[in-house]
């Protein structure tokens, strides 16, 4: 079916993409990482989907859990995150729009200011992992400056080795067990 002002191509990729809002513009003070991977789009999309495992790569998060243990990672799913930083109370996020093999964005339950985003896009035999965060800063100009200076940095640096990271496990995961533990 095709809606007025859409070509066929155009309507057939947007009822794939399952969202519960509306796709929204990205942030211009949106926190973005890319990586480059050797692997294919469906070791990094298995990887991301294993939000238990999310620590383990993910230096921002100290814990990460699906609420619903028994059910796969979906739209409408839900997950507790607690950052790095002690103290942090453990925030509710929700999937907004999953794309099986390409995307799982997830908003903050209680500010939809809140929001992250993994992006795979295939190259090839080669996979790129986009990465965006997005939270709120307050207190106008003033606080837009001071955060800048301080926690932004810190968040663009740990996404950065988070990405390093990520790369490291689904490139090991990718390569065979046998050819790199073979001299042990």
């Amino acid at each position: 079916m095709v809606g007025p002002g859409l070509s066929p191509a155009r309507s057939e990729c947007t009822e794939m993409l399952a969202t519960s809002g509306s796709v929204d513009r990205v942030s211009p003070n949106a926190i973005l990482g890319t990586q480059d991977l050797s692997s294919s789009a469906e070791e990094a999309f298995a990887l991301i989907c294993e939000v238990e495992k999310w620590p383990v790569w993910l230096s921002l998060a100290k814990t990460a859990r699906r609420v619903v243990d028994s059910e796969p990672l979906q739209l409408g799913s839900e997950i507790a995150l607690r950052g790095a930083i002690p103290g942090e109370d453990e925030e509710l996020y929700e999937v907004d729009r999953f794309l099986d093999g390409y995307i799982v964005s997830l908003v903050g339950a209680y500010s939809v200011r809140r929001r992250i985003d993994f992006r795979l896009e295939r190259k090839g035999e080669r996979t790129k992992l986009v990465v965006r965060l997005q939270y709120p800063s307050y207190g106008g100009a003033l606080g837009a400056l001071i955060d800048r200076i301080t926690a932004r940095r810190r968040l663009e640096g740990a996404l950065e080795e988070s990405l390093v990271h990520f790369k490291g496990l689904v490139e090991f995961k990718a390569a065979a067990a046998d050819a790199v533990l073979s001299d042990f």
